[in-house]
């Protein structure tokens, strides 16, 4: 099998080296080359042509996201940002990046080679296959004017996503009205990121967005992100009210939260009146909850291939019959309206 060609772009020297030794220990990466700002990388990219490019956001020069927009139209490939905690990150995602990983804190070596040989070589790999987008889309290129909801007997939406999942579910949200029911959103993402993300959504959308806390209501025109870190998202039915509630368990399907504990629980408390979406994604998070909420009379929708990043969760989901729709990103919108109204 052939290794995957890695380019390290990386300003400190230290964290670039340890980057590269602990790397190179995984046997399905080979590093080609390591470069300290934009200009090496880019003479490098022509030289040994890598499959995936890690990218440090602050570099000397010329910053990783300006890099990424000149990059991108001329030599497109997967890219994994590694950030610190900044709202930047999907700056870089809009440009072009397909993930992020959340640079450690620690100071401490062991730590540091922990964190290399783990999650980001998971990331690289998932990066190795995943489709690189050729444009971006914002909340100004699509045209919700003419979409309404005359009144359907939807409650509730869950959404699910994971790599390519950020960009895909601004564009989707940016496609509805506050007319919307309450929407539930599990985004894989790390700890910290999340309240940076829901800010962000609620500035690009018509919809009130914002990081889930325990105990939250279900409403119209609100949509509520779970939280990255070590709580499962649920939603419980309280009264004549959904409730949101956060509770740490171990992951499920390798991740947490889990978008099939969200959608497992929208089916047994929703049940006929939910609408699940699943988009974007490297895995099977999603699909048996997907599932289970079609049998419980739920309307589905899934990403279709064309438009995803990784067409992995839509096409677990679809292969065992829990999407009824599967639709291209740009379509999903106007098909949500669509169930609803015909409801």
């Amino acid at each position: 099998m052939r290794q995957i060609k890695v380019l390290i772009v990386e300003d400190s020297l230290v964290f670039r080296e340890l980057l590269a030794q602990n790397l190179a220990k995984d046997p399905a990466i080979e590093v080609v080359g390591t470069a300290r700002d934009p200009y090496e990388a880019r003479d490098m990219i022509l030289k040994y042509k890598p499959d995936v490019m890690t990218l440090d956001i602050e570099l000397p020069r010329m910053d990783g996201i300006e890099f990424l927009r000149k990059l991108m139209p001329q030599y497109p490939l997967p890219v994994i940002m590694i950030s610190s905690l900044s709202d930047r990150v999907f700056d870089a995602m809009n440009a072009g990046a397909v993930d992020f990983v959340a640079k450690p804190v620690t100071t401490k070596r062991e730590d540091l080679e922990n964190f290399i040989r783990t999650e980001l070589p998971v990331k690289i790999k998932i990066a190795s296959i995943a489709k690189v987008r050729r444009h971006t889309s914002t909340a100004s290129d699509v045209d919700i004017g003419q979409l309404k909801n005359t009144g359907g007997k939807c409650d509730l939406i869950a959404i699910g996503a994971s790599t390519g999942g950020t960009e895909a579910t601004v564009e989707l949200l940016s496609g509805l009205h506050r007319d919307m029911p309450g929407i539930v959103v599990v985004q894989h993402m790390p700890a910290g990121f999340t309240t940076l993300y829901a800010n962000r959504l609620c500035e690009r959308c018509d919809l009130e967005v914002r990081e889930a806390k325990n105990g939250d209501t279900v409403r119209p025109g609100l949509v509520l992100l779970a939280p990255g870190g070590d709580a499962h998202m649920q939603v419980i039915r309280q009264d004549n009210d959904y409730k949101v509630i956060l509770k740490k368990m171990d992951k499920v399907n390798g991740h947490c939260p889990s978008v099939d504990v969200l959608f497992h629980s929208v089916a047994k408390a929703a049940g006929r009146n939910a609408m699940g979406i699943i988009l974007t994604g490297m895995g099977g998070d999603g699909a048996q909850g997907l599932l289970e909420m079609r049998k419980q009379g739920a309307r589905t929708i899934g990403q279709d291939e064309s438009t995803c990043v990784v067409y992995g969760m839509p096409k677990v989901a679809y292969e065992i019959g829990a999407v009824e729709y599967q639709e291209k990103l740009p379509n999903i919108a106007r098909k949500i309206y669509y169930i609803l109204n015909k409801q």
